[in-house]
């Protein structure tokens, strides 16, 4: 059975590690010092350069490494009409550098006034075009996951006069992200990847019962969160692969959460309606392979079974075994799956522990690997 596609036997969760210009020039932008489109040209440049970079280690699922962004999901959903960023979120976690994520408020009906990512998109595209590799690579847009602006928010967190009860934003939210992927569409995106860290969080017995003090039953809620990612993709034509990633936190090489996906995964493989699922696996808090039984037959699993949070290169013979094991819980085996890091290397702008460089190397031994076990057509 093929890939679906855009999807490849080397595959990478999206983000880059920022160039030190690229950040330097954001921290201008907001003191006033540069121009939005000052700041877009440096971040042009640098994405062009991300381009090649991809390309030159083999990778062809190719993003804009997000050098756009400072956070994975807040500058996409603070675009969002009704959606304003107000202080920082509150959490029982502390990151490295105790930096909080911004926290979303909803102040009003949320609506999609204009294309969030259609013009990174078609930059991106363009560059793709001008290195000779259209045709072969896929363009790869990654946004957040509808839930991203439920999970660690609360019924204060959204306004009681634009919705007196839950289910209206539950259908406005997946109305905006129809709509932005029908924008995408058009300009030619086929694949497009929802980050998402809440079904992992629901794996943290911890984490699990937080949200239930918020939200209610915590498998109610799982449910909740695989209807709302349907309605927002139920609409995409035949021909748009959509992924989605889950990851249990990637900030300064730290993670937040553990727990296997036993409690998530009934619903997260036999009730999702997406292509593809790139899943972190690259140590023991993830649990091991056994939910890979409810995975159908017509499912691809990317697996994260590779680390972007540490500079050494990963053991290729354990990479390679640890595939072998994923596979024996797979009904069509090692052709159910790829290979990727368990997410991207800068999921915020401060990047994990690496440098550029072996940033670099981590990706061509993932191509390397992929490349014997599944032969050098990636795409297969």
């Amino acid at each position: 059975m093929a890939l679906p596609m855009g999807v490849y036997r080397a595959d990478h969760v999206g983000s880059l590690l920022r160039p030190k210009e690229v950040l330097a020039a954001r921290e201008k932008a907001a003191n006033g010092e540069l121009t939005a489109a000052q700041l877009r040209e440096i971040e042009d440049k640098h994405i062009a350069n991300a381009v090649s970079g991809q390309l030159d280690t083999g990778i062809r699922a190719v993003t804009d490494g997000e050098f756009r962004r400072k956070w994975f999901h807040v500058d996409f959903l603070k675009h969002l009409a009704g959606v304003e960023e107000r202080g920082a979120m509150a959490s029982t976690n502390v990151s490295v550098g105790g930096t909080m994520p911004p926290r979303l408020v909803v102040v009003d009906k949320i609506s999609h006034p204009k294309a969030i990512q259609v013009d990174d998109f078609a930059y991106l595209e363009s560059r793709i075009a001008a290195a000779g590799a259209q045709g072969s690579a896929t363009t790869k847009v990654c946004i957040p996951s509808p839930t991203m602006i439920h999970f660690r928010n609360s019924r204060e967190t959204i306004d009681e006069k634009a919705y007196p009860s839950l289910d209206p934003f539950f259908a406005d939210l997946a109305r905006v992200f129809q709509e932005e992927l029908a924008d995408l569409y058009k300009e030619g995106c086929r694949f497009v990847q929802l980050d998402d860290t809440n079904l992992a969080y629901l794996c943290d017995p911890k984490m699990r019962a937080e949200a239930e003090s918020r939200h209610g039953d915590a498998n109610e809620l799982a449910r909740q969160y695989a209807a709302l990612i349907n309605a927002a993709i139920s609409k995409r034509p035949s021909d748009m692969t959509v992924g989605i990633h889950l990851c249990r936190g990637n900030h300064r090489s730290q993670w937040f959460a553990q727990g296997g996906y036993e409690p998530v995964a009934e619903v997260l493989f036999k009730d999702l309606d997406v292509d593809v699922y790139f899943l972190e696996y690259d140590d023991a808090r993830s649990g091991d392979f056994s939910p890979l039984r409810h995975l159908p037959a017509t499912k691809t699993v990317v697996l994260g079974v590779m680390t972007s949070k540490r500079a050494a290169l990963d053991d290729r013979q354990e990479i390679i075994k640890r595939l072998r094991e994923a596979a024996e819980y797979c009904p069509r085996g090692l052709d159910q799956l790829c290979l990727s890091h368990q997410c991207g290397f800068s999921s915020t702008s401060e990047g994990n522990d690496l440098t550029e460089d072996e940033q670099w190397a981590k990706l061509r031994l993932e191509v390397d690997i992929a490349k014997e076990v599944w032969g050098d057509d990636l795409s297969k």
